[in-house]
């Protein structure tokens, strides 16, 4: 709703959900959900990606009363130390150039912007990002 995306961001959303559920391994793959008193606040994921070695943050979301408050940075800092406690050698995320704030914390823990496109697959025109954080 915030960004005038359409539903293909929740089908995109449920998939990867799904898949997790589905088969995740518990010892290269987690799942955080924050909260305040029974109320959930944000999440993130941290799955292997294709490549050997590799993670892929996913799904780095925050209620927007739950912003401001430090929990994407906990959320993203969380990942960064599992995927090295797993010996993942570089993890790397999907994001838009619109989640300014997602951005500015991918920047804080170290990862580089690799890679920029455009694409409407949510409606309208959206700049595509790929960055990495090798570890």
């Amino acid at each position: 709703r915030e960004y005038g995306w359409n539903g293909h961001i929740e089908a995109v959303t449920a998939r990867i959900c799904a898949d997790f559920l589905d088969g995740h391994d518990p010892t290269l793959e987690r799942c955080w959900i924050a909260e305040r008193g029974g109320e959930r606040l944000g999440c993130v994921f941290l799955v292997k990606d294709e490549a050997p070695g590799v993670a892929r943050l996913r799904l780095l979301m925050l209620e927007p009363s739950a912003r401001g408050l430090g929990l994407g940075r906990r959320l993203v800092e969380e990942c960064v130390g599992f995927a090295r406690a797993a010996g993942y050698r570089e993890i790397v995320l999907w994001t838009h150039a619109v989640l300014t704030a997602a951005r500015a914390i991918y920047a804080q823990q170290g990862f580089q912007l690799e890679a920029t496109w455009t694409h409407d697959d949510f409606g309208a025109p959206e700049v595509s990002e790929t960055w990495r954080l090798a570890l």
